[in-house]
């Protein structure tokens, strides 16, 4: 059927494609709806995949994630009000908790993990951090300081442009996040784990409390068996002698001016532990974000903390004249050209986690709800957070030969660019969200059948 290229043919492979994706969806939302179906009542169960269908197809960074506008999408513009109505219900229901998405979200993730073991693939645990910021809000609970990045860009030089403003960061109201991935050195990544947390109110937290919970929880569940990887917000010495307490496997970004002992025992910074010194190997590395070679060296040395004696080593990627180096610490022994090549194509696949904040901000308009009690949001962002793995979840098979018949069909691209990129999690979203405006999925037969029989 899906070879068919006329009229006929491609509006019938796309009522099925339909069906075939709503009920992927309903499969990955089941072991939730089952918690749901034992505590609360049918028809909040049935609001709950709706919602998570409503999100995928309702494209809107200012209002993406608005009640009122969700609302209307669930039952048609002429019963907006009650759609909103059954969307609150099931938020403020106490009937439920966040906790149960954020407990399938881990079992996923040690799914993905095990299943990588088993190919033999290294198994990298991705940290980042960012804010959701709430600019015009002060009544909501949970609200603290925090800097924006969208006044920082706004604040950047311009050439051509005069006058630019200058001063100190700005800080406006909102809330910290903290999101982990779990990827191999290639293929989609899996959402593990987001969390938010705040530094006022009775809810107040600071982020090394935050991230020693969930380093204590991942070193629980996988041991050494995966390798964390941590940008330079998490370099330090604090930072990393706990991340040895726990002896995990890491690699994070040091900052350049942060002393470390070399082999001569003196205190230096990581560029004066290398300088004059020749790099062990030269290859030629694409930049994927600028699209072009670069040949860069790599070298690396032993060193510890200055106050702490295990052994580390110094990781450094020399991208040549104009680019910054990467500082690497690491617990892994460098012996060979080969394994500090195998740190510095390790720490690139950081760039996942940085480009799924970017989507969940702006794709899934994390930073739109207005909800003034804090668990209410929480529990809102977590169902978004759900339409998001869902979507990973099925990028991977789009992204195989003979799966983009739903990018070709609901979401043409004439450039070679849109054409060629590896994970087109921007397109799947509205070919998605195509498809299922045309051929709105039902939910309903699915519920009746699954949950019952399950």
């Amino acid at each position: 059927m899906l070879k068919d290229t006329t009229l006929k043919g491609i509006r019938q492979a796309s009522k099925y494609e339909s069906e075939v994706l709503s009920q992927r969806c309903w499969l990955f939302l089941r072991p939730i709806m089952k918690q749901l179906k034992e505590r609360m009542d049918r028809r909040l169960v049935k609001t709950f995949l709706d919602l998570v269908l409503i999100i995928l197809m309702h494209r809107n960074r200012q209002q993406g994630l608005l009640l009122s506008e969700l609302g209307a999408h669930l039952l048609g513009a002429d019963r907006g009000p009650a759609g909103t109505k059954r969307i609150a219900k099931l938020i403020h229901s106490p009937r439920w908790q966040a906790e149960w998405i954020e407990e399938y979200l881990w079992k996923r993730a040690d799914q993905q993990v095990n299943s990588l073991l088993q190919t033999q693939e290294d198994v990298y645990v991705i940290w980042d951090e960012s804010v959701i910021e709430k600019p015009e809000s002060s009544q909501a609970e949970g609200l603290c300081a925090v800097r924006s990045s969208k006044a920082a860009r706004l604040k950047r030089i311009k050439p051509g442009f005069f006058n630019p403003p200058g001063g100190g960061p700005i800080f406006v109201p909102g809330f910290n996040w903290l999101q982990v991935v779990v990827t191999g050195l290639r293929g989609v990544p899996t959402l593990a784990h987001v969390r938010w947390w705040t530094t006022r109110g009775e809810r107040t937290s600071d982020k090394r409390t935050q991230e020693q919970i969930i380093l204590k929880r991942v070193g629980q569940m996988w041991g050494k068996r995966v390798m964390h990887i941590w940008d330079r917000g998490f370099a330090g010495a604090p930072w990393t002698q706990l991340a040895l307490d726990e002896q995990v496997r890491f690699i994070v970004r040091w900052q350049k001016n942060y002393k470390l002992v070399g082999p001569d025992g003196v205190a230096k910074k990581p560029w004066e532990l290398t300088r004059g010194k020749r790099s062990w190997d030269h290859r030629l590395i694409h930049d994927a974000r600028r699209r072009c070679d670069r040949k860069t060296g790599v070298i690396a040395v032993p060193v510890h903390l200055p106050d702490d004696l295990r052994p580390l080593w110094l990781v450094v990627s020399r991208p040549g004249p104009g680019r910054k180096p990467w500082y690497l610490i690491t617990t892994e022994s460098i012996q060979t050209p080969e394994d500090a090549w195998r740190i510095i194509f390790a720490y690139a696949r950081r760039w996942q986690i940085e480009m799924s904040i970017r989507f969940t901000k702006t794709e899934l308009a994390f930073e739109c709800p207005r909800l003034l009690k804090w668990q209410s949001r929480l529990k809102f962002l977590w169902i978004a957070t759900l339409a998001y793995a869902f979507l990973l979840s099925i990028l991977a098979t789009i992204s195989q030969p003979g799966g983009e018949w739903l990018l070709r069909h609901w979401c043409h691209r004439n450039g070679n660019r849109s054409r060629v990129t590896p994970t087109p999690l921007y397109r799947l979203r509205l070919a998605l969200s195509a498809l299922w405006l045309f051929f709105r999925p039902h939910p309903l037969p699915l519920l009746s059948v699954g949950l019952d029989s399950g």
